[in-house]
């Protein structure tokens, strides 16, 4: 009996696995066909071009961030302090221009020397020596003053320098690129030219100043000697002549 109801079960089963398995692969899932590794290869490929992709949009992310640096170390400075240097050096220039008497021009210092300072002449009048002496003395007094000048208009150039140079310092701090430090560099080294031109031009009027008053002292040392020589001189004398007391 139950032999009878085993093979009655097992024959459909064994005729239905039967007919699956002589049924083609695309009728079992609906004409689909997996292939795994036909889909590793897809997956593979999709992984290498996803990562293709991300490298060119780091290309592109780093070609960006060049140019966002390019474009700050082109960047000019914003501040220029090439304006306030260069009225700096006018003023001073001004004041060396305005030089009395002598001034600082080799033509006219030789003039001038050639016809007051070198050598008193033996045949010069009494009055042409007193008029000489004293056109001296005012030259050396004229450049003392004007050394006095020079020296207070420097001392007014300190006050713009140092305003120019906490600009500078500060601009140079907060630069954004190369070409910006550059710049406040640069204006750094044109502020220091300024202050060794406004020390040039010091040194320049207090050394004219001091070579006026020394070569004042040798003249007049030498007008001394030809004075004295004069006083020492011995003259014509006194000259027995005929007086006249009464008119008849």
């Amino acid at each position: 009996m139950k032999r009878s109801i085993l093979y009655r079960v097992a024959v459909p089963s064994l005729a239905v696995a039967l007919m699956v398995a002589s049924v083609p692969v695309e009728a079992q899932f609906g004409g689909i066909v997996y292939d795994p590794s036909n889909y590793a290869q897809n997956v593979l490929t999709a992984a290498r071009s996803l990562q293709q992709i991300n490298n060119q949009i780091q290309q592109l992310q780093n070609q960006a961030t060049s140019l966002i640096n390019q474009a700050r170390n082109l960047a000019s400075l914003p501040f220029s302090s090439l304006a306030q240097l260069q009225a700096q050096v006018r003023r001073t220039q001004q004041l060396l221009n305005s030089a009395q008497r002598i001034a600082y021009d080799v033509q006219s210092i030789d003039q001038v020397f050639s016809t007051k300072y070198r050598g008193v002449s033996m045949s010069a009048s009494d009055q042409t020596l007193v008029a000489g002496a004293k056109d001296r003395w005012e030259n050396s007094v004229g450049a003392f003053e004007d050394a006095l000048k020079v020296q207070a208009g420097v001392v007014g150039n300190i006050d713009g320098a140092k305003a120019t140079m906490d600009q500078l310092v500060t601009s140079s701090q907060s630069a954004s690129g190369a070409l910006q430090a550059t710049q406040a560099g640069n204006q750094l080294l044109a502020l220091q030219s300024q202050q060794l031109a406004d020390l040039t031009a010091l040194l320049a009027a207090q050394g004219r100043a001091q070579s006026l008053d020394a070569a004042q002292r040798a003249a007049a040392q030498d007008q001394a000697r030809e004075q004295l020589r004069r006083f020492l001189t011995p003259g014509t004398g006194y000259q027995r002549g005929a007086v006249s007391m009464f008119h008849n």
